[in-house]
């Protein structure tokens, strides 16, 4: 009997990868930005630490939400036009199978060929099959609302941790250069891990996602040491 070969992809990773490291990385650059600017104003420690806080908590909501209604509204979209190709195969089976032959005979294959793997599929799950080669909607990329809202809520709140917590630990006249050292350490953390769970270059994931971090920081610093409010 011959053994089976199996292959992992990233591909199965794609929907939670993107909300969980689209999370992490807000979560820290809008934390630790909030909290590098508020103290450069020359506030002091008790009120950056509530920005923390507060940042972190309406940050995650406004994450969960926001990404909830935009996969939903994908998942919306999948559901209609499923619906829709379903409706098709009920009442012009014979077009469909043309549309089916047409797609296949795209790829490569001849007429007769094309035409017999068509039927064949379509006599087995037509509806998986054209919504896999017609309309792209697969059970690995399909769209998932609650998994990609829970995702970047918790991603959120865990990238905003690491800031909300330096404030704590750091002295009051460190608190701006601690917040974007470590806030720049999690995010070449977090950017590497997610380019090697995605299978690309760590040194370049974690190297642009830290430079737009200190690039937000240090606007942030300069319009906080600008206006100087005290709060």
């Amino acid at each position: 009997m011959p053994r089976i070969h199996k292959e992992f992809h990233k591909s199965d990773r794609v929907g939670w990868l993107r909300a969980a490291v689209l999370g992490a990385n807000d979560g820290t650059i809008s934390v630790a930005s909030l909290v590098v600017g508020v103290a450069a104003s020359g506030a002091g420690s008790q009120a950056v630490f509530v920005t923390g806080i507060a940042g972190l908590v309406a940050g995650a909501m406004s994450m969960a939400a926001g990404e909830y209604v935009s996969v939903q509204s994908q998942a919306d979209t999948e559901s209609a036009d499923i619906a829709r190709e379903r409706d098709e195969l009920r009442t012009q089976p014979e077009r469909e199978l043309e549309e089916l032959t047409l797609i296949y005979m795209r790829r490569g294959l001849d007429r007769p060929l094309a035409s017999e793997v068509a039927a064949e599929l379509m006599a087995n799950d037509a509806l998986a099959a054209h919504a896999r080669d017609e309309l792209g909607i697969t059970v690995t990329l399909s769209a998932r609302p609650i998994q990609a809202a829970l995702a970047s809520a918790t991603s959120f709140a865990v990238g905003a941790i690491v800031p909300t917590l330096t404030v704590l630990a750091a002295p009051r006249a460190w608190v701006a250069p601690a917040t974007t050292v470590t806030a720049l350490a999690a995010l070449s953390i977090f950017g590497g891990a997610a380019a090697r769970a995605g299978g690309a270059s760590v040194p370049r994931g974690a190297g642009r996602v830290a430079f737009w971090g200190a690039l937000a920081m240090a606007v942030s610093a300069a319009i906080g040491a600008l206006f100087d409010v005290r709060v």
